[in-house]
Protein backbone atom coordinates (compact mmCIF):
# COMPACT_ATOMS: atom_id res chain seq x y z
CA UNK A 1 0.00 0.00 0.00
CA UNK A 2 1.48 3.60 -1.13
CA UNK A 3 2.30 5.76 2.25
CA UNK A 4 0.15 8.79 3.21
CA UNK A 5 3.42 10.74 3.90
CA UNK A 6 6.37 10.64 6.02
CA UNK A 7 5.96 9.52 9.62
CA UNK A 8 7.47 13.14 10.29
CA UNK A 9 4.65 14.95 8.47
CA UNK A 10 1.87 13.49 9.93
CA UNK A 11 0.63 16.30 11.95
CA UNK A 12 -3.28 17.96 12.94
CA UNK A 13 -4.06 17.88 9.93
CA UNK A 14 -4.42 14.36 9.48
CA UNK A 15 -6.79 14.00 12.73
CA UNK A 16 -9.85 11.21 12.26
CA UNK A 17 -8.30 10.42 8.56
CA UNK A 18 -7.07 6.59 8.60
CA UNK A 19 -3.24 6.70 6.66
CA UNK A 20 -0.71 4.14 5.86
CA UNK A 21 3.00 5.02 6.77
CA UNK A 22 6.48 3.08 6.55
CA UNK A 23 9.64 3.21 8.10
CA UNK A 24 11.64 1.96 11.11
CA UNK A 25 10.97 0.93 14.80
CA UNK A 26 13.19 3.54 16.70
CA UNK A 27 11.21 2.82 20.36
CA UNK A 28 9.19 0.21 21.99
CA UNK A 29 6.87 0.66 25.18
CA UNK A 30 4.91 -1.73 26.68
CA UNK A 31 2.64 -0.37 29.06
CA UNK A 32 0.21 -2.82 30.84
CA UNK A 33 -1.00 -4.50 27.98
CA UNK A 34 -1.08 -1.56 25.20
CA UNK A 35 2.13 -1.35 22.79
CA UNK A 36 3.65 2.18 22.10
CA UNK A 37 6.44 2.57 19.74
CA UNK A 38 7.92 5.55 17.91
CA UNK A 39 7.77 5.27 14.05
CA UNK A 40 10.69 6.71 12.40
CA UNK A 41 11.63 8.28 8.55
CA UNK A 42 13.42 10.85 7.30
CA UNK A 43 11.30 13.27 8.11
CA UNK A 44 10.46 12.26 11.88
CA UNK A 45 8.93 10.51 14.49
CA UNK A 46 4.83 9.45 15.08
CA UNK A 47 3.61 7.71 17.88
CA UNK A 48 2.29 4.05 16.95
CA UNK A 49 -0.70 2.27 19.98
CA UNK A 50 -1.53 -0.76 19.43
CA UNK A 51 -4.27 -2.38 21.21
CA UNK A 52 -4.73 -5.66 22.81
CA UNK A 53 -8.46 -6.48 21.12
CA UNK A 54 -6.97 -5.29 17.47
CA UNK A 55 -5.93 -8.09 15.19
CA UNK A 56 -2.38 -5.98 14.59
CA UNK A 57 -1.49 -6.93 18.28
CA UNK A 58 0.74 -10.01 18.21
CA UNK A 59 2.98 -7.99 15.24
CA UNK A 60 2.98 -5.31 17.54
CA UNK A 61 4.67 -7.60 20.00
CA UNK A 62 7.10 -8.63 18.42
CA UNK A 63 8.70 -5.62 17.23
CA UNK A 64 12.42 -4.87 18.23
CA UNK A 65 14.59 -1.72 17.74
CA UNK A 66 15.34 -0.98 13.79
CA UNK A 67 12.67 -3.39 12.71
CA UNK A 68 10.91 -1.84 8.84
CA UNK A 69 7.48 -1.88 9.15
CA UNK A 70 4.22 -0.53 7.31
CA UNK A 71 1.38 0.33 9.92
CA UNK A 72 -2.12 2.05 8.85
CA UNK A 73 -4.37 3.15 11.44
CA UNK A 74 -6.68 6.33 12.47
CA UNK A 75 -4.89 9.36 13.63
CA UNK A 76 -6.02 10.49 16.68
CA UNK A 77 -5.51 13.26 19.39
CA UNK A 78 -2.64 12.30 22.06
CA UNK A 79 -3.77 12.61 25.03
CA UNK A 80 -0.16 13.88 26.71
CA UNK A 81 1.43 15.94 23.69
CA UNK A 82 4.92 15.88 23.36
CA UNK A 83 5.87 19.26 22.58
CA UNK A 84 9.39 18.54 21.03
CA UNK A 85 8.43 16.76 18.19
CA UNK A 86 6.48 18.01 15.10
CA UNK A 87 4.12 14.98 15.29
CA UNK A 88 3.75 15.43 19.15
CA UNK A 89 -0.40 16.36 19.21
CA UNK A 90 -1.58 13.30 17.83
CA UNK A 91 -0.75 9.13 17.04
CA UNK A 92 -1.99 6.49 14.78
CA UNK A 93 -3.83 3.76 16.44
CA UNK A 94 -3.09 0.86 15.01
CA UNK A 95 -5.05 -1.52 12.70
CA UNK A 96 -2.11 -3.20 10.84
CA UNK A 97 1.15 -3.82 11.16
CA UNK A 98 2.78 -5.61 8.64
CA UNK A 99 6.80 -6.45 9.45
CA UNK A 100 8.36 -5.66 6.04
CA UNK A 101 12.01 -6.92 7.40
CA UNK A 102 13.80 -7.63 11.11
CA UNK A 103 17.26 -6.32 11.84
CA UNK A 104 19.84 -7.37 14.41
CA UNK A 105 20.89 -5.91 17.30
CA UNK A 106 23.15 -2.55 16.13
CA UNK A 107 26.34 -2.04 17.05
CA UNK A 108 25.55 1.60 18.12
CA UNK A 109 22.35 3.26 19.31
CA UNK A 110 20.45 5.73 17.28
CA UNK A 111 20.64 9.07 18.26
CA UNK A 112 23.13 7.77 21.31
CA UNK A 113 25.21 11.04 21.77
CA UNK A 114 27.65 9.15 24.00
CA UNK A 115 29.18 7.20 20.88
CA UNK A 116 32.92 8.52 20.05
CA UNK A 117 33.44 9.60 16.63
CA UNK A 118 35.34 6.73 15.60
CA UNK A 119 32.28 4.23 16.20
CA UNK A 120 29.88 6.53 14.37
CA UNK A 121 32.27 6.65 11.16
CA UNK A 122 32.40 3.17 11.38
CA UNK A 123 29.15 2.24 11.77
CA UNK A 124 28.45 5.76 9.82
CA UNK A 125 24.85 3.80 8.28
CA UNK A 126 23.27 3.49 11.57
CA UNK A 127 24.65 6.66 12.60
CA UNK A 128 23.09 8.07 9.67
CA UNK A 129 19.47 6.93 10.82
CA UNK A 130 19.62 9.53 13.62
CA UNK A 131 17.87 13.25 13.94
CA UNK A 132 20.95 14.84 13.71
CA UNK A 133 22.73 13.49 10.69
CA UNK A 134 19.31 13.42 9.12
CA UNK A 135 18.63 16.89 9.61
CA UNK A 136 22.13 17.85 8.67
CA UNK A 137 21.96 16.14 5.17
CA UNK A 138 18.47 17.55 4.77
CA UNK A 139 19.76 20.73 4.76
CA UNK A 140 22.67 20.12 2.79
CA UNK A 141 20.63 19.10 0.10
CA UNK A 142 18.25 22.27 0.50
CA UNK A 143 21.26 24.70 0.20
CA UNK A 144 22.56 22.93 -2.78
CA UNK A 145 18.83 23.22 -4.09
CA UNK A 146 19.12 27.17 -3.51
CA UNK A 147 22.34 27.51 -4.77
CA UNK A 148 21.31 26.01 -8.17
CA UNK A 149 17.85 27.93 -8.09
CA UNK A 150 19.69 31.26 -7.38
CA UNK A 151 22.47 30.26 -10.48
CA UNK A 152 20.08 29.03 -12.99
CA UNK A 153 17.61 32.22 -12.38
CA UNK A 154 21.07 33.88 -13.09
CA UNK A 155 21.16 32.79 -16.80
CA UNK A 156 24.52 30.31 -15.74
CA UNK A 157 24.93 27.03 -17.44
CA UNK A 158 25.39 23.78 -15.45
CA UNK A 159 28.34 21.80 -16.86
CA UNK A 160 30.47 19.44 -15.91
CA UNK A 161 34.51 19.07 -16.28
CA UNK A 162 36.89 15.93 -16.21
CA UNK A 163 37.78 13.77 -13.17
CA UNK A 164 40.38 12.33 -14.69
CA UNK A 165 42.79 15.23 -16.38
CA UNK A 166 46.48 16.36 -16.48
CA UNK A 167 48.67 16.71 -13.21
CA UNK A 168 49.36 20.54 -12.84
CA UNK A 169 51.53 20.11 -9.74
CA UNK A 170 51.18 23.93 -8.79
CA UNK A 171 49.65 23.98 -4.74
CA UNK A 172 48.69 20.65 -3.06
CA UNK A 173 49.57 17.36 -4.01
CA UNK A 174 47.79 16.12 -6.75
CA UNK A 175 45.60 12.02 -6.16
CA UNK A 176 47.38 10.28 -9.36
CA UNK A 177 45.21 7.77 -10.74
CA UNK A 178 47.29 5.61 -12.92
CA UNK A 179 46.42 4.43 -16.89
CA UNK A 180 45.95 0.68 -17.56
CA UNK A 181 45.99 1.75 -21.41
CA UNK A 182 49.04 3.83 -20.92
CA UNK A 183 51.41 2.37 -18.85
CA UNK A 184 53.77 4.44 -16.72
CA UNK A 185 51.27 7.57 -17.59
CA UNK A 186 48.53 8.97 -15.08
CA UNK A 187 46.00 10.72 -14.79
CA UNK A 188 45.07 13.46 -11.99
CA UNK A 189 42.10 13.94 -9.72
CA UNK A 190 41.37 17.86 -10.23
CA UNK A 191 42.24 19.94 -7.33
CA UNK A 192 39.49 22.45 -8.79
CA UNK A 193 38.09 22.57 -12.07
CA UNK A 194 40.13 26.12 -12.61
CA UNK A 195 41.27 25.21 -15.80
CA UNK A 196 38.55 23.63 -17.63
CA UNK A 197 36.21 26.30 -16.46
CA UNK A 198 38.73 29.08 -17.58
CA UNK A 199 38.40 27.03 -21.26
CA UNK A 200 34.52 27.58 -21.21
CA UNK A 201 34.23 31.20 -21.05
CA UNK A 202 37.51 30.93 -24.47
CA UNK A 203 34.56 28.66 -25.76
CA UNK A 204 32.22 31.44 -25.29
CA UNK A 205 30.04 29.68 -22.18
CA UNK A 206 29.97 33.22 -20.00
CA UNK A 207 28.07 31.99 -17.21
CA UNK A 208 29.26 28.60 -15.96
CA UNK A 209 28.15 26.72 -12.29
CA UNK A 210 29.03 23.48 -11.25
CA UNK A 211 28.49 21.70 -7.49
CA UNK A 212 31.32 19.65 -8.43
CA UNK A 213 33.91 17.42 -6.09
CA UNK A 214 37.46 18.42 -5.82
CA UNK A 215 40.49 16.53 -4.36
CA UNK A 216 43.51 17.11 -2.65
CA UNK A 217 46.06 15.66 -0.95
CA UNK A 218 46.75 17.48 1.91
CA UNK A 219 47.20 16.94 5.56
CA UNK A 220 43.65 16.85 6.48
CA UNK A 221 41.73 18.65 10.11
CA UNK A 222 38.58 19.43 11.32
CA UNK A 223 37.30 21.35 8.02
CA UNK A 224 39.32 19.38 5.53
CA UNK A 225 38.62 16.57 3.57
CA UNK A 226 40.56 14.43 0.55
CA UNK A 227 37.32 15.02 -1.75
CA UNK A 228 35.39 17.99 -0.82
CA UNK A 229 32.16 19.57 -2.95
CA UNK A 230 33.05 23.08 -3.83
CA UNK A 231 30.57 25.81 -5.83
CA UNK A 232 32.89 26.28 -9.01
CA UNK A 233 31.53 29.64 -10.83
CA UNK A 234 33.22 31.80 -13.62
CA UNK A 235 31.70 34.41 -16.01
CA UNK A 236 32.86 36.68 -18.77
CA UNK A 237 32.41 40.34 -19.03
CA UNK A 238 32.20 41.15 -15.39
CA UNK A 239 33.99 43.09 -13.11
CA UNK A 240 35.84 42.29 -9.75
CA UNK A 241 33.21 44.52 -7.96
CA UNK A 242 29.88 42.97 -10.09
CA UNK A 243 30.76 39.16 -9.48
CA UNK A 244 31.31 40.45 -5.29
CA UNK A 245 27.41 41.80 -5.66
CA UNK A 246 26.36 38.49 -7.61
CA UNK A 247 28.21 36.18 -4.88
CA UNK A 248 26.80 38.53 -1.92
CA UNK A 249 23.38 37.98 -3.53
CA UNK A 250 23.62 34.08 -3.68
CA UNK A 251 24.80 33.70 -0.32
CA UNK A 252 22.27 35.98 1.18
CA UNK A 253 19.49 33.90 -1.03
CA UNK A 254 20.73 31.21 0.58
CA UNK A 255 20.68 32.05 4.17
CA UNK A 256 17.06 33.72 3.75
CA UNK A 257 15.60 30.36 2.04
CA UNK A 258 17.24 27.71 4.26
CA UNK A 259 17.93 29.44 7.72
CA UNK A 260 15.53 32.54 7.21
CA UNK A 261 18.34 34.64 8.21
CA UNK A 262 19.08 37.94 6.60
CA UNK A 263 22.84 38.86 6.78
CA UNK A 264 23.59 42.05 7.34
CA UNK A 265 25.93 44.40 5.48
CA UNK A 266 29.18 42.74 3.98
CA UNK A 267 31.40 45.25 5.10
CA UNK A 268 34.75 45.85 2.61
CA UNK A 269 38.19 45.30 4.03
CA UNK A 270 41.51 45.00 2.17
CA UNK A 271 43.97 42.00 3.38
CA UNK A 272 46.31 44.57 4.63
CA UNK A 273 43.75 46.13 7.07
CA UNK A 274 42.61 42.15 7.95
CA UNK A 275 46.16 41.42 8.93
CA UNK A 276 47.45 44.63 10.47
CA UNK A 277 44.00 44.89 12.95
CA UNK A 278 43.25 41.06 13.22
CA UNK A 279 46.33 39.05 12.16
CA UNK A 280 43.78 36.94 9.89
CA UNK A 281 42.69 37.45 6.36
CA UNK A 282 39.40 36.07 7.88
CA UNK A 283 38.94 38.00 10.93
CA UNK A 284 35.99 37.09 12.77
CA UNK A 285 33.79 40.31 13.29
CA UNK A 286 31.73 39.11 15.88
CA UNK A 287 35.13 39.93 18.37
CA UNK A 288 34.92 43.53 16.44
CA UNK A 289 36.43 45.50 19.93
CA UNK A 290 39.18 42.99 20.09
CA UNK A 291 41.52 44.99 17.88
CA UNK A 292 45.38 44.98 17.24
CA UNK A 293 47.24 47.99 18.39
CA UNK A 294 51.11 48.20 15.97
CA UNK A 295 53.74 50.00 18.19
CA UNK A 296 56.60 48.55 16.25
CA UNK A 297 57.51 51.89 16.16
CA UNK A 298 56.48 53.31 19.02
CA UNK A 299 59.06 50.79 20.99
CA UNK A 300 61.97 50.48 18.54
CA UNK A 301 64.61 51.99 21.03
CA UNK A 302 62.69 50.16 24.44
CA UNK A 303 64.96 49.09 27.51
CA UNK A 304 62.37 45.46 26.93
CA UNK A 305 64.94 43.12 25.28
CA UNK A 306 61.72 41.10 23.23
CA UNK A 307 60.54 43.99 22.29
CA UNK A 308 63.71 46.20 21.01
CA UNK A 309 64.65 42.64 19.30
CA UNK A 310 61.73 42.87 17.17
CA UNK A 311 61.61 45.72 16.09
CA UNK A 312 64.92 45.45 14.75
CA UNK A 313 63.43 42.82 12.54
CA UNK A 314 63.36 43.58 8.82
CA UNK A 315 59.42 41.91 9.44
CA UNK A 316 59.66 42.50 13.01
CA UNK A 317 56.24 43.41 15.01
CA UNK A 318 54.92 44.72 18.21
CA UNK A 319 51.57 43.89 18.73
CA UNK A 320 49.41 45.20 22.00
CA UNK A 321 45.91 43.28 21.95
CA UNK A 322 43.42 45.17 24.94
CA UNK A 323 40.83 42.93 26.57
CA UNK A 324 38.21 44.75 28.30
CA UNK A 325 37.80 44.48 32.63
CA UNK A 326 35.08 42.10 32.31
CA UNK A 327 38.36 39.89 31.34
CA UNK A 328 40.05 38.45 34.42
CA UNK A 329 42.91 36.43 33.90
CA UNK A 330 44.31 34.26 36.66
CA UNK A 331 48.38 33.40 36.91
CA UNK A 332 47.65 30.25 36.11
CA UNK A 333 45.43 31.15 33.13
CA UNK A 334 47.92 33.52 31.57
CA UNK A 335 50.73 30.61 31.96
CA UNK A 336 47.88 28.30 30.03
CA UNK A 337 48.17 31.11 27.05
CA UNK A 338 51.66 31.47 26.92
CA UNK A 339 52.00 27.96 25.80
CA UNK A 340 48.91 28.14 23.38
CA UNK A 341 51.07 31.05 21.86
CA UNK A 342 54.19 28.82 21.99
CA UNK A 343 52.12 26.60 18.90
CA UNK A 344 52.54 29.28 17.02
CA UNK A 345 55.99 30.37 17.29
CA UNK A 346 55.78 32.52 20.12
CA UNK A 347 58.48 33.15 22.81
CA UNK A 348 56.07 34.38 25.26
CA UNK A 349 53.44 36.11 25.99
CA UNK A 350 54.48 39.58 28.21
CA UNK A 351 51.64 41.32 29.62
CA UNK A 352 50.48 44.65 31.84
CA UNK A 353 47.44 44.70 34.78
CA UNK A 354 46.04 47.88 34.00
CA UNK A 355 44.93 49.40 38.08
CA UNK A 356 44.88 52.97 37.73
CA UNK A 357 45.54 54.16 34.26
CA UNK A 358 46.21 57.47 35.34
CA UNK A 359 49.67 56.31 36.89
CA UNK A 360 51.61 54.76 33.80
CA UNK A 361 54.07 53.38 36.00
CA UNK A 362 55.03 50.39 38.53
CA UNK A 363 52.46 51.67 40.83
CA UNK A 364 49.47 52.03 38.16
CA UNK A 365 50.89 49.05 36.12
CA UNK A 366 50.85 45.44 37.20
CA UNK A 367 53.50 43.22 34.73
CA UNK A 368 57.47 41.68 35.32
CA UNK A 369 57.74 43.75 32.32
CA UNK A 370 57.11 47.27 33.85
CA UNK A 371 60.41 47.95 35.17
CA UNK A 372 61.95 47.43 31.38
CA UNK A 373 59.95 49.96 30.52
CA UNK A 374 60.35 54.28 30.52
CA UNK A 375 57.41 56.24 31.58
CA UNK A 376 57.38 57.50 28.90
CA UNK A 377 57.04 54.10 27.10
CA UNK A 378 54.26 52.93 29.36
CA UNK A 379 52.62 55.91 28.87
CA UNK A 380 52.64 55.54 25.04
CA UNK A 381 51.28 52.21 25.58
CA UNK A 382 48.10 53.54 27.57
CA UNK A 383 47.22 56.15 25.20
CA UNK A 384 47.88 54.12 22.07
CA UNK A 385 45.53 51.00 23.35
CA UNK A 386 43.45 53.68 25.37
CA UNK A 387 43.46 51.40 28.26
CA UNK A 388 41.44 51.43 31.99
CA UNK A 389 41.23 50.78 34.70
CA UNK A 390 40.99 46.64 35.32
CA UNK A 391 41.86 46.31 32.01
CA UNK A 392 44.74 43.65 30.66
CA UNK A 393 46.86 44.06 27.60
CA UNK A 394 48.69 41.67 26.25
CA UNK A 395 51.52 41.43 24.08
CA UNK A 396 53.56 39.90 20.80
CA UNK A 397 56.52 40.58 19.31
CA UNK A 398 58.08 38.76 16.58
CA UNK A 399 58.54 38.34 12.94
CA UNK A 400 55.19 39.66 12.09
CA UNK A 401 54.26 36.16 10.67
CA UNK A 402 54.58 34.66 14.09
CA UNK A 403 53.51 37.88 15.64
CA UNK A 404 49.99 37.65 13.78
CA UNK A 405 49.51 33.76 14.03
CA UNK A 406 49.40 33.96 17.41
CA UNK A 407 48.01 36.98 18.30
CA UNK A 408 45.32 36.07 15.89
CA UNK A 409 44.61 32.78 17.43
CA UNK A 410 45.09 34.00 20.85
CA UNK A 411 42.48 36.98 20.08
CA UNK A 412 39.97 33.95 18.64
CA UNK A 413 40.64 31.76 21.82
CA UNK A 414 39.87 34.65 24.81
CA UNK A 415 37.52 36.20 22.55
CA UNK A 416 35.32 33.03 22.53
CA UNK A 417 36.12 31.42 26.01
CA UNK A 418 35.31 34.71 27.80
CA UNK A 419 32.00 35.27 25.68
CA UNK A 420 33.28 38.73 24.04
CA UNK A 421 31.50 37.44 20.48
CA UNK A 422 28.34 40.23 19.48
CA UNK A 423 25.93 39.64 16.84
CA UNK A 424 25.55 35.49 15.52
CA UNK A 425 26.39 36.06 11.80
CA UNK A 426 28.76 38.74 10.55
CA UNK A 427 30.02 38.47 7.25
CA UNK A 428 32.56 40.51 5.15
CA UNK A 429 34.76 40.53 1.90
CA UNK A 430 38.44 40.65 1.81
CA UNK A 431 39.94 42.19 -0.81
CA UNK A 432 43.63 43.41 -2.77
CA UNK A 433 45.40 40.10 -1.82
CA UNK A 434 49.41 39.83 -2.56
CA UNK A 435 49.84 38.24 -5.68
CA UNK A 436 53.31 35.98 -4.58
CA UNK A 437 54.25 35.04 -1.24
CA UNK A 438 58.28 33.69 -1.07
CA UNK A 439 59.17 30.76 -0.60
CA UNK A 440 62.09 30.82 1.27
CA UNK A 441 62.77 26.51 0.70
CA UNK A 442 61.88 26.84 -3.20
CA UNK A 443 64.09 30.12 -3.51
CA UNK A 444 61.37 31.76 -5.67
CA UNK A 445 57.94 33.53 -4.79
CA UNK A 446 54.76 31.00 -5.67
CA UNK A 447 51.03 32.29 -6.34
CA UNK A 448 49.08 33.34 -3.18
CA UNK A 449 46.42 32.31 -4.82
CA UNK A 450 47.04 30.63 -8.29
CA UNK A 451 48.88 31.49 -11.30
CA UNK A 452 46.32 32.67 -13.48
CA UNK A 453 45.17 35.21 -11.12
CA UNK A 454 45.11 38.97 -12.56
CA UNK A 455 47.40 41.58 -11.02
CA UNK A 456 45.80 44.76 -10.40
CA UNK A 457 46.54 46.99 -13.04
CA UNK A 458 48.34 49.63 -11.42
CA UNK A 459 50.72 47.09 -10.15
CA UNK A 460 51.75 45.41 -13.67
CA UNK A 461 55.26 46.91 -14.04
CA UNK A 462 56.07 45.94 -10.79
CA UNK A 463 55.69 42.45 -11.62
CA UNK A 464 59.35 42.29 -13.21
CA UNK A 465 60.60 44.74 -10.71
CA UNK A 466 59.22 44.24 -7.51
CA UNK A 467 56.78 41.40 -6.83
CA UNK A 468 56.57 41.19 -3.66
CA UNK A 469 54.44 44.72 -3.08
CA UNK A 470 51.92 43.53 -6.18
CA UNK A 471 48.41 43.11 -5.53
CA UNK A 472 45.92 40.58 -7.40
CA UNK A 473 42.29 41.20 -8.15
CA UNK A 474 41.22 38.71 -5.95
CA UNK A 475 39.03 38.47 -3.35
CA UNK A 476 37.59 36.03 -0.09
CA UNK A 477 33.96 36.26 1.27
CA UNK A 478 34.36 35.36 5.13
CA UNK A 479 31.88 34.29 8.00
CA UNK A 480 32.45 34.45 11.40
CA UNK A 481 36.07 34.24 10.89
CA UNK A 482 35.35 31.46 8.39
CA UNK A 483 36.53 31.47 4.59
CA UNK A 484 33.61 30.62 1.99
CA UNK A 485 34.44 31.32 -0.48
CA UNK A 486 37.59 33.31 -2.63
CA UNK A 487 37.68 34.17 -6.25
CA UNK A 488 39.82 36.03 -8.60
CA UNK A 489 40.10 38.02 -12.14
CA UNK A 490 41.66 35.56 -14.82
CA UNK A 491 44.10 36.62 -16.64
CA UNK A 492 43.24 36.36 -20.25
CA UNK A 493 46.22 37.63 -22.49
CA UNK A 494 48.93 35.24 -23.04
CA UNK A 495 51.53 38.27 -22.78
CA UNK A 496 50.64 39.08 -19.35
CA UNK A 497 50.59 35.60 -18.21
CA UNK A 498 54.57 35.40 -19.49
CA UNK A 499 54.50 38.18 -16.92
CA UNK A 500 53.27 36.06 -14.68
CA UNK A 501 55.19 33.17 -14.68
CA UNK A 502 58.54 34.76 -15.00
CA UNK A 503 58.06 36.23 -11.83
CA UNK A 504 57.11 32.89 -10.33
CA UNK A 505 60.52 31.52 -12.09
CA UNK A 506 58.22 29.18 -14.50
CA UNK A 507 60.41 28.95 -17.58
CA UNK A 508 58.17 28.65 -21.05
CA UNK A 509 59.24 25.16 -21.22
CA UNK A 510 58.22 24.37 -17.86
CA UNK A 511 54.99 26.56 -18.44
CA UNK A 512 54.02 24.54 -21.78
CA UNK A 513 54.06 21.05 -20.54
CA UNK A 514 52.10 21.62 -17.33
CA UNK A 515 49.64 24.41 -18.59
CA UNK A 516 50.10 24.56 -22.62
CA UNK A 517 46.24 23.74 -23.38
CA UNK A 518 45.35 26.84 -21.60
CA UNK A 519 48.30 28.97 -22.67
CA UNK A 520 47.55 27.97 -26.30
CA UNK A 521 43.60 28.69 -26.36
CA UNK A 522 44.11 31.85 -24.62
CA UNK A 523 45.32 32.86 -27.99
CA UNK A 524 42.25 32.16 -29.98
CA UNK A 525 40.13 35.22 -28.16
CA UNK A 526 39.90 34.80 -25.18
CA UNK A 527 37.20 37.44 -23.19
CA UNK A 528 37.89 39.20 -19.86
CA UNK A 529 36.74 36.43 -17.30
CA UNK A 530 36.86 35.56 -13.22
CA UNK A 531 34.94 33.76 -10.89
CA UNK A 532 34.55 32.49 -7.34
CA UNK A 533 34.03 29.23 -5.76
CA UNK A 534 32.56 28.47 -2.24
CA UNK A 535 33.26 25.50 0.06
CA UNK A 536 29.52 23.55 0.09
CA UNK A 537 30.60 21.51 3.27
CA UNK A 538 31.67 24.96 5.29
CA UNK A 539 28.76 26.34 4.39
CA UNK A 540 26.26 23.84 5.41
CA UNK A 541 28.63 23.02 8.66
CA UNK A 542 28.08 26.34 9.46
CA UNK A 543 24.54 26.45 9.04
CA UNK A 544 24.30 23.43 11.15
CA UNK A 545 26.75 24.87 13.64
CA UNK A 546 28.57 21.71 13.58
CA UNK A 547 32.11 20.95 14.88
CA UNK A 548 32.97 19.44 11.96
CA UNK A 549 32.60 19.14 8.35
CA UNK A 550 32.33 15.76 8.70
CA UNK A 551 28.91 16.27 10.26
CA UNK A 552 27.38 17.61 6.96
CA UNK A 553 29.05 14.85 4.78
CA UNK A 554 27.15 10.97 4.17
CA UNK A 555 30.43 9.41 3.97
CA UNK A 556 33.51 11.17 4.93
CA UNK A 557 37.13 10.24 6.00
CA UNK A 558 39.00 10.46 9.04
CA UNK A 559 41.74 12.59 9.66
CA UNK A 560 44.10 10.06 8.31
CA UNK A 561 42.45 9.99 5.05
CA UNK A 562 40.12 6.69 6.08
CA UNK A 563 36.69 5.79 5.58
CA UNK A 564 35.75 3.56 8.21
CA UNK A 565 33.10 2.54 6.69
CA UNK A 566 34.63 1.02 3.92
CA UNK A 567 38.21 0.64 5.32
CA UNK A 568 39.06 2.41 2.07
CA UNK A 569 42.35 2.67 1.20
CA UNK A 570 43.14 -1.16 0.63
CA UNK A 571 45.49 -3.21 -0.67
CA UNK A 572 44.41 -4.59 -3.99
CA UNK A 573 45.71 -7.93 -5.88
CA UNK A 574 48.54 -8.06 -7.80
CA UNK A 575 46.48 -8.77 -10.96
CA UNK A 576 45.15 -5.59 -10.88
CA UNK A 577 48.70 -3.99 -10.45
CA UNK A 578 50.30 -5.86 -12.79
CA UNK A 579 47.68 -4.95 -15.62
CA UNK A 580 48.91 -0.69 -14.48
CA UNK A 581 52.57 -1.76 -14.89
CA UNK A 582 52.72 -0.99 -10.81
CA UNK A 583 55.44 -2.89 -8.77
CA UNK A 584 54.06 -4.03 -5.30
CA UNK A 585 56.00 -2.04 -2.54
CA UNK A 586 57.69 -4.14 0.33
CA UNK A 587 57.39 -2.86 3.38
Amino acid sequence: MQRTNYCGLITDSYLNQTVTVKGWVHRRRDLGGLIFFDMRDREGLVQIVAEPETACFSNANELKHEYVVEVTGLVRSRPNSNKDLNTGNIEILASTITILNTAIPTPILVDDTSVSEMNRLSHRIIDLRGQKMRNNLMLRSKLSREIRRFLDDEGFMDIETPFLTRSTPEGARDFLVPSRVHKGQFYALPQSPQLFKQLLMVAGFDKYYQIVRCFRDEDLRADRQPEFTQVDIETSFLTEAEIRAMAERLIRQAFKNVLNVDLPEFPVMTYADAMYYYGSDKPDLRLENLKFVDLTEELKGSGFKVFSEASKLNDGRIIALKLPSSVTLSRKELDELTKFVGIYGAKGLPYIKVNDASQPNEEGLQSPIVKFLTHAELATIVKATNAQDGEIILFAADKAKIANEAMGALRLKVGHEKGLAEGEWKPLWVIDFPMFEYDEEADRYVACHHPFTAPKDEHIEQLATNPAECLAKAYDIVLNGWELGGGSIRIYRSDMQSKVFDALKISPLEAQNKFGFLLDNLQFGAPPHGGIAFGLDRIASMMCKADSIRDVIAFPKTTRGQCLLTNAPNDVDEKQLTDLGIAKLAL
